[in-house]
Parts: C-alpha cells; structure tokens; sequence
C-alpha cells in the first residue's frame, strides 16, 4: 500500500477555502498525480482540503472520501482556570512556537519520548487531538490490512492499493509523528511541509510480514511554480 499525502493549497482561513492561487496549485497538484493509479482519495473534513482534494478527484474520477478525524488540530492551554496559572503556556500553546522552544530549552528531549510529559504538550489541547489521530489513523490502516503492533505493522492482508489524503499542517504532522515513530517536536521543526506538497509513505510487505512504514518521498512542491520558502510556513 502506498499512502500519497497532500496539504491543501494556499488558503483563506476566514472563509475556510482555497485563495485563486489555491485554487491554482490544486490544479498543478491534479496534474502532478495525473500518472498515480490512485485507488482511493480521502480528505479532511474542513473546506480547503476538500476543495484541493476535488481537483484530483476529478482528474481520476472518484469521489472525495471525508476522514472527519483528519480536520485541523487547535490548541491552548488544556487547564481550568489557566489565565491566572503562572506556567500558563506561552504563545497560546501554538504547537510549531512551543516545539521550537521546547527543543532549544531543553535539548535532552531531543529525539525522547518524554516529550509528551513536557509542560508545553502535557498541557496543551492538542495531545487531545494527537491520541485521537493517532488512533484514528490506525483504525484507517486497519482497513486495507495493517494492524499496528508496538510501532510497526503487521500485514494482516497484503493490499497494493495507492490512496491519496488531503488535509493539514497540523493534522498530517501528527500522521508523520505517529507513523514514523519521531517526536512531535521534532517533526514540527525539522519537517515542515508546503502547500499542496506530495509526500509519500509506503507500507512494503506481504500478508504476515511485519512492515515498517518506508518515507519514499517527502514535501515535493516541484509541481508548484511559485514556490517561496515562506510557504512552508505554519499558520494554522
């Protein structure tokens, strides 16, 4: 099975939709996929992923799937009473800021697993979202027969299926976090991921084979003729 991940287009988050140059890089992203035997196309939820996601559907001539589970993660301070705390989070827990800090202030963390006990996710609403995903993701994976089992998989029935899912910044680094086994931290700092980029993961193995899930391509944006590294920027 080959997972083909997209983040939606330039957006406009007010109205929850894609700008004209969304709209745009949707189309070159449409055309980019053109040669892929895509089996299936799954979108989040939320406007502008589905909206990028239609361009490709029509393309192939399949229906936009929705993945209510993959909308876009909020996040802020999880605790009652929080604005009188004096730890309250900074930056209103933004998860990209306080990833970044957490790394340069505490450099031990770097590639731990203790990262879920630190101040800034433990009490933070997103690692509401993270679980949720997390388990959610797996329960997809389940149905074209990968069972996760630690943090690999086991191929309980081998499918050659290649799917397409649009979705977020937010939501797609917890998919690369939680699949790949890397520190959300790390992922938030170290991987990010434009505008309508392709990036690849692909569950390699036979029925009982346990597969550990290969990045064969990551934020391609070759398709998108104004690329600019600010696109690559987290907002939302």
């Amino acid at each position: 099975m080959r997972l083909i991940f997209v983040r939606h287009g330039e957006p406009d988050y007010e109205l929850d939709c894609l700008t004209e140059n969304g709209r745009r890089q949707a189309a070159c992203t449409a055309e980019r996929l053109a040669g892929e035997d895509i089996a299936a196309i799954y979108s989040s939820p939320m406007g502008r992923a589905r909206e990028t996601a239609s361009y490709t559907a029509e393309s192939h001539g399949l229906e936009v799937r929705v993945l209510d589970f993959m909308h876009e993660i909020n996040w802020g301070d999880s605790r009652e009473n929080c604005d009188e705390l004096p730890d309250k989070l900074e930056y209103d827990g933004h998860p990209w800021t306080i990833a970044h800090k957490l790394l340069t202030e505490s450099p031990q963390l770097v590639g731990s697993p203790d990262w879920t006990e630190h101040h800034y996710f433990k009490d933070n609403i997103m690692m509401d979202y993270y679980g949720m995903i997390s388990e959610k993701f797996d329960e997809f994976l389940e149905g074209f027969g990968l069972v996760r089992e630690g943090g690999l998989y086991r191929c309980r029935e081998y499918c050659g299926d290649t799917v397409a899912l649009f979705a977020h910044g937010g939501s797609g680094a917890v998919m690369f976090s939680h699949l790949l086994n890397l520190p959300m931290p790390f992922v938030l700092t170290s991987l990010p991921y434009g505008v309508c980029s392709v990036s690849i993961i692909e569950f390699a193995g036979q029925t009982g084979e346990t597969v550990i899930p290969r990045l064969e391509l990551f934020n391609d944006m070759r398709h998108i003729g104004d690329f600019k590294p600010e696109m690559l920027h987290f907002d939302k």
